[in-house]
């Protein structure tokens, strides 16, 4: 059977713009095989499943990454300028996905944009953030073989690290997670 989808296609269902996160063929008795579709709503990210048969016709989004510098917060808006036209854009908590606290200023990031609108970031995996504060050893968590400490990061994010992170270290963070990946 031929799926037209691909993980991460963009499609438009019912006036809303969605990412194909997964899909599976699935066969039950002697009925045709369905295809079961989840898409994940790239403006608010909740996710809704649907069957092939309720996609179609499939209409595929275009769609453009852009580079863009992060400049500064106003309010609960984080403003972008875009690194070739240097025209500013503002993007909201829904278009942010709860990665506020990772964005620094100057730094450049990708911004997903439809019809010439930005639509969402995209935020990588794994960032590197400074630790400004350790707790004290004392204040350690976890058994014998996996002992950790809270250490409060640039961002004021506070995770669990190994012991042995100091003031000044510089650590790789899951944006996902809001964990700690390892030391630079």
């Amino acid at each position: 059977m031929h799926i037209p989808l691909k993980r991460g296609m963009l499609i438009r269902h019912q006036n809303h713009v969605y990412s194909v996160a997964e899909f599976q063929e699935r066969r039950t008795g002697k009925q045709r095989a369905t295809v079961h579709v989840t898409l994940r709503d790239v403006r608010d990210g909740h996710q809704v499943d649907r069957t092939l048969g309720e996609l179609e016709p499939i209409e595929e989004v275009p769609h453009a990454s852009r580079s863009m510098q992060y400049l500064y917060a106003r309010g609960d808006e984080r403003v972008f300028m875009d690194a070739e036209t240097f025209d500013e854009f503002e993007l909201g908590p829904a278009q942010l996905h709860g990665c506020e606290p990772f964005l620094k200023e100057g730094e450049t990031y990708r911004v997903l944009f439809i019809d010439n609108h930005p639509l969402s970031l995209e935020m990588p995996d794994v960032v590197r953030l400074a630790v400004v504060e350790t707790a004290a050893p004392a204040h350690s968590v976890g058994g014998a073989s996996n002992v950790q400490k809270e250490a409060t990061l640039e961002n004021e994010l506070v995770v669990n690290v190994p012991l042995f992170i100091r003031v000044g270290d510089t650590l790789r963070v899951d944006t996902r997670t809001k964990t700690y990946v390892g030391k630079e």
